[in-house]
């Protein structure tokens, strides 16, 4: 493939790791230059979202630096996040350990494992949530099979995401960025262009909201909904596992 990071099939994972060990450090920076800092009201978003009640149990899947496992723990939510990369891991446990103002705010846990094996039996969450990640699986549409069984009936599943614009010129001007801007930035404070030319890769091969949108009500999801941000340039979907 035209990107080091991107590979099809059986090596994806691999290189997808290798990508994150690369990045880790970097990583929060780099989400700040490239978006603006929006992802950061993205994220609160989807927290928001989540619509979290006393008692809640929540899943983060491909947590990476733990931006939203932490906020959904900061609201009150039993939070585990899951992922992939140990260097990801190691700087959200970091964050984790720096004290919080609010008294009894509870910490969530990372656990290193595979989105699409999740190691949590069927019916388990009432939250579960996936920030910047599915685009990254082998199969996202397994991804979103594992995050509808491990979803407890009633739970809310959201997936935050690079979209594709519908309006052409958008999605052309929005591409050129990914294509252009996103890699300089990458090599300015990261040293490594390919780390982040990877977005634009990935984002070719990955059919986004509106394929999102599909699976979900395939699966029988409730209130199934696209949320467009930036003009589709990202998106939350968001469903409700019907309760029984």
């Amino acid at each position: 493939m035209s990107n080091t990071f991107y590979a099809p099939g059986a090596q994806r994972a691999a290189k997808v790791n290798d990508l994150f060990a690369a990045i880790a450090r970097r990583y929060d920076l780099i989400n700040d230059l490239q978006s603006f800092g929006l992802h950061r009201l993205w994220k609160r978003r989807v927290v928001r979202l989540a619509q979290i009640k006393s008692g809640d149990i929540a899943l983060d899947l491909c947590c990476g630096t733990g931006d939203i496992a932490l906020a959904l723990a900061q609201r009150g939510a039993e939070t585990t996040g899951l992922d992939f990369s140990p260097q990801m891991l190691e700087v959200a446990t970091e964050r984790s350990k720096t004290p919080d103002p609010r008294p009894q705010t509870p910490n969530p846990i990372f656990i290193q494992g595979d989105a699409q094996q999740i190691p949590f039996p069927d019916n388990s969450f009432d939250i579960v949530t996936v920030g910047y990640g599915l685009r990254n699986l082998t199969s996202w549409e397994r991804g979103l099979d594992e995050m509808h069984r491990v979803a407890r009936p009633g739970a809310r599943l959201i997936v935050l995401d690079f979209g594709k614009p519908a309006n052409a010129l958008w999605r052309a001007l929005y591409f050129t960025h990914l294509k252009c801007s996103v890699p300089l930035i990458g090599l300015l404070f990261c040293g490594n262009a390919s780390a982040y030319a990877y977005i634009l890769e990935s984002l070719k091969h990955y059919p986004a909201q509106l394929a999102v949108a599909g699976k979900m009500r395939s699966l029988k999801l409730a209130n199934v909904r696209v949320i467009n941000l930036l003009g589709g340039a990202m998106a939350i979907n968001y469903g409700e596992k019907p309760a029984k």
